[in-house]
């Protein structure tokens, strides 16, 4: 079996379970959360044509964020759109 590496955040997370510091969400809360992440779910295509030097300093930005640059673009238009 092949050992997955983990990051710190990821390990700190992982070894939380194993103590026992998260417990099981309620039918209610598991529900709620479902309901939340549909939501969210990405849903349309979209295709626009930019300066590449603008796109270069976006995945930039990205990169220092540790995001793909897509989903950098997204969540940058989701805070726009929502503002």
């Amino acid at each position: 079996m092949r050992k997955i590496k983990l990051t710190k955040y990821e390990q700190s997370i992982e070894d939380a379970l194993e103590r026992g510091e998260y417990v099981p969400a309620s039918k209610e809360e598991f529900d709620r959360i479902v309901r939340a992440l549909g939501r969210c779910r990405k849903d349309a295509v979209l295709n626009i044509r930019i300066n590449s030097n603008d796109l270069a300093l976006i995945k930039s930005k990205a990169k220092k964020l540790g995001l793909r640059y897509q989903t950098f673009i997204a969540e940058y238009l989701h805070k726009f759109a929502h503002a």
